[in-house]
């Protein structure tokens, strides 16, 4: 094995052998929890909860916990239901399948379709004594998704601080990057224009992201005891990328007129003079930005981009300027508005 590969193989188990850790010990916990209460056929159900629920962030694992053990209940009378009125054929599995999936659109703890529901009827079907599978089914579920909210914030808990502090530091250079990407295509053909409008999207979509996960976060600390003492800091780095969402939107508006701008020969003059003070302009607001987002007191750097502001619309009054320098006029009030409320 080469030394690359190796490396690779290496930082793959540092980063995701933890998680793995935490799982199999969650697992191997659930299945006992049920045999000491008295199961007498192996609990495997039990044993899957934690192999479908565990997730780098506690919150998630409770959620899917509750989401699993309510679709299981739901699954499980539904199939008792139908089989009461129809023998296991292809007319029952339409029906079990149709009602179990439209029994998840609403019956769930998470943002997305449960099918659990569905999947748990079909179990039913494909047994011999639906009763007594039912009961087992429930109460084996139940536990192994106590055991799993248990110990999923105790077992090697993720640290939200690390993981926040290092989006935060790549929101703040995508946002950046996007920023002067958008600045050097003015001037230049729809293709290059069209390409950074892309990039630009795609940089916007991930900080977005971010900033939708500081929140996640956030939420996580309440099933973390051992992160209470982070709460602080959490916060204060998602307050970070929550403010960095909130600057996207500017971000792409600079890209969207660099794109509607290119290729237009007859503004391609005041293109290139108003092109010719906008680095200046995206540089002193690219600083105010890192300062910002780097959790420093950006006042200073917001004062001085608002002074280059000031001239470059007392020198270029081109109604193209105007238009270019309206995403930094956003910009600087995104970073002079109060910080975006925590969850």
């Amino acid at each position: 094995m080469s030394a690359r590969v190796w490396g690779r193989v290496r930082r793959r188990v540092a980063d995701e052998g933890p998680a793995a850790a935490r799982i199999a010990v969650t697992v191997v916990a659930a299945w006992q929890t049920p045999l000491w209460l008295g199961a007498d056929q192996p609990p495997v159900f039990a044993a899957i909860v934690p192999l479908v629920a565990l997730r780098s962030d506690p919150a998630a694992a409770f959620s899917t916990s509750l989401e699993r053990v309510g679709g299981v209940v739901a699954g499980v009378l539904l199939g008792i239901v139908v089989l009461q009125w129809l023998h296991p054929s292809t007319a029952a599995l339409a029906l079990v399948v149709s009602l179990g999936l439209a029994l998840g659109m609403v019956l769930r703890a998470g943002t997305s379709l449960d099918v659990q529901i569905a999947a748990s009827s079909l179990l039913v079907l494909a047994n011999p004594s639906p009763d007594a599978y039912a009961l087992d089914r429930m109460w084996e579920t139940a536990a192994g998704a106590a055991v799993t909210v248990l110990l999923a914030p105790l077992l090697w808990p993720p640290s939200p601080r690390r993981a926040l502090t290092a989006s935060v530091r790549e929101c703040r250079l995508r946002l950046t990057r996007a920023l002067a990407g958008s600045v050097q295509v003015l001037g230049t053909g729809p293709a290059a224009a069209g390409d950074n409008l892309d990039l630009v999207l795609r940089e916007t979509g991930a900080v977005r992201r971010a900033g939708d996960e500081a929140r996640g976060a956030e939420r996580a600390l309440r099933f973390n005891p051992l992160r209470r003492r982070d709460r602080e800091a959490i916060r204060d780095v998602a307050r970070r990328l929550l403010l960095a969402r909130d600057l996207c939107a500017a971000v792409e508006t600079l890209a969207q007129e660099a794109a509607a701008f290119a290729g237009r020969e007859d503004l391609a003059a005041d293109v290139a003079r108003a092109r010719r003070d906008l680095p200046g302009l995206a540089a002193a607001t690219v600083r105010a930005v890192e300062v910002a987002l780097a959790g420093g007191d950006a006042r200073a750097e917001v004062a001085a981009a608002r002074s280059v502001f000031a001239a470059y619309a007392v020198a270029v009054p081109l109604p193209v300027a105007v238009a270019l320098r309206r995403p930094f006029h956003r910009l600087l009030d995104e970073l002079d508005a109060p910080s975006p409320p925590a969850a």
